[in-house]
Formats: C-alpha cells, sequence, structure tokens
C-alpha cells in the first residue's frame, strides 16, 4: 500500500495540509455560475457582491480552501477570472482553487495569485495534459487530475485507475511531486446508474492503495435529480471518506453535509477527543 501523501496549498499568509491522517479538507463550491443566473449576470455586468458574500460565508462554515471558477457564456474568462480572484482575496486570506479549462484563463490568474494554488483541472485528455500541466508546472501550484480521457469517462475502477496512472506519470514527468497531484475518480449521479456511487468508492480505494495521492470529487453529484439529496449526500460523503477522500469539492452551507464530514472525522480517529465536533455542535446551538 502507498504512503499517504501530504498536499500543501497557501494564500499569501495561511497554509492547508491535506493528508488522509488530518481533517477532512472541505473546498467550497459556492463561486460558480453554473446553475446560478443571478451570479452568472453578476459576473457578465463585473459585479462581485454575491461572490464576496459567498467567500465570507463558506469560510465561516468551514470552509477551508475556496474554488473560484469564472466561467460564463461567451464572456472573457481570463479578465473576469483575475477580477473574481482579486474580490475573493480583497475579504478572505485562505487558499485558493482556481476552476477553469481555459489555458490562458489559468495563465492569467496563476500570475496574479499569491500563494501555492489548487488548479482545478487536468484529465487524461492530450490536449488538456499538454496544455495545463506546463502552468502548473511553471508556478508551482498543486493540481486535480480527472479521471477521464480521449475516450471519454472509463466504466470501470481499474480503467479510472489507469487514468489517474497517466496524469500522475506526465506530471511527474515535467517535475510536478505526486503529492501536488489531487485525483477526482468522478461521481456521477446515481439516478442515472445505480451502480454510479459504488463505481467511485471502488475507485478511490485502488487509487489511494496503488498511489497514496489525495482524492477530490463534487460529491454532491451523486444525488442529482433525486428527492431529500442532502441525505444521500451526506451518506455518500461519510461512505467516501472511509474509502480515502480527503478534500471534498462541496456546498459547506448545508448544515447536514457539515456534520456528516466532522462526525466521518470523529469516527476516523481524525478528531481526537471530539474535539471540532463538540466545538462545531455548540456554535450551532449557542443562543442568539
Amino acid at each position: 500500500m502507498a504512503e499517504n501523501l501530504t498536499t500543501t496549498i497557501s494564500s499569501k499568509n495561511q497554509t492547508v495540509e491535506i493528508n488522509r491522517a488530518l481533517p477532512t479538507v472541505v473546498i467550497g463550491e459556492r463561486i460558480n455560475p453554473t446553475g446560478r443566473k443571478k451570479l452568472q449576470a453578476e459576473l457578465e455586468a463585473h459585479n462581485f457582491t454575491t461572490v464576496q458574500h459567498d467567500a465570507s460565508a463558506q469560510v465561516l462554515a468551514g470552509a477551508t480552501i475556496l474554488d473560484v471558477n469564472a466561467g460564463v457564456p461567451d464572456g472573457d474568462e481570463p479578465t473576469l477570472i483575475t477580477e473574481t480572484l482579486r474580490a475573493v482575496m480583497a475579504v478572505t486570506d485562505v487558499p485558493l482553487c482556481i476552476d477553469t479549462a481555459d489555458p490562458d484563463a489559468l495563465a492569467a490568474a496563476l500570475k496574479i495569485y499569491e500563494g501555492k494554488a489548487l488548479v482545478n483541472s487536468v484529465n487524461g485528455e492530450t490536449r488538456s495534459l499538454e496544455n495545463m500541466l506546463p502552468l502548473v508546472k511553471e508556478h508551482g501550484a498543486a493540481v486535480i487530475g480527472l479521471c477521464m480521457d480521449d475516450n471519454g469517462i472509463p466504466t470501470t475502477a481499474e480503467k479510472r485507475l489507469a487514468v489517474a496512472g497517466k496524469i500522475i506519470e506526465r506530471a511527474t514527468k515535467l517535475g510536478i511531486p505526486t503529492a501536488d497531484v489531487v485525483i477526482d475518480p468522478l461521481v456521477l449521479t446515481v439516478s442515472v446508474d445505480g451502480n454510479a456511487a459504488a463505481l467511485t468508492l471502488k475507485t478511490t480505494e485502488l487509487i489511494v492503495k496503488e498511489f497514496g495521492v489525495n482524492i477530490t470529487m463534487g460529491a454532491s453529484n451523486v444525488s442529482f435529480g433525486l428527492p431529500d439529496r442532502s441525505a444521500i449526500n451526506t451518506a455518500f460523503m461519510a461512505m467516501a471518506i472511509r474509502a480515502g477522500l480527503t478534500c471534498p469539492i462541496t456546498n459547506p452551507l448545508d448544515p447536514e453535509l457539515a456534520v456528516a464530514v466532522l462526525a466521518a472525522d470523529l469516527a476516523m480517529g481524525k478528531d481526537e477527543w471530539g474535539e471540532r465536533y463538540i466545538a462545531a455542535y455548540r456554535a450551532r446551538n449557542k443562543p442568539d
């Protein structure tokens, strides 16, 4: 079994360490215009009111890294991503995850970011590896690798493992440490494929065993299209942490999900004497 690796992400003044022996790191997902018409309209108008509100609220709710996505249809993404990053950095100093598939936008964002960013993301497609990994290396960033390639999303855990291996190999050949590659095994909705969650969990276990790298995922994808999504998300989150998930990209403002992460960490021995769990309980139940 591979050694559990530590990925370090930083801002100008804060550093976050990600490792399976440490508490789960929550990456806040809210700064993303996909499916959010109000936020999309604000970004198109270069208005960052909601961005800054969401940034502050997510950190207050426990996110220690924030994902920042400024992709709007026909928008000038290099300009928007840099403006959005500056708006976020004006209200919080937590490390940031730069979320773009546009190499020009990534280059612009990494140029102005102060610290060691997490890049979201590359995948096993030839074009993605060739366009994005050199930028990651140039700026000393860490990177998320998605388990998909030129043939799409593999339908078996073993094939997704192979894609993860390909990404890690290409990264290390460029001089990017394996510890700086965080793998996303991909989770699809169980409403379309009843085996989707189980496949993700199996893939996670295989990748952890083979490479020891940290694992992220958009965990809430599992429940898309179903009622009572929070119940599904919380159950899956706990199972994914047990399988090796270390830094989910999720909504820290969902109270049930936040408690599930704390409870899973407690059950996994990552919260000595239950101090974090109890502190969060007291904060939630503090009299107004």
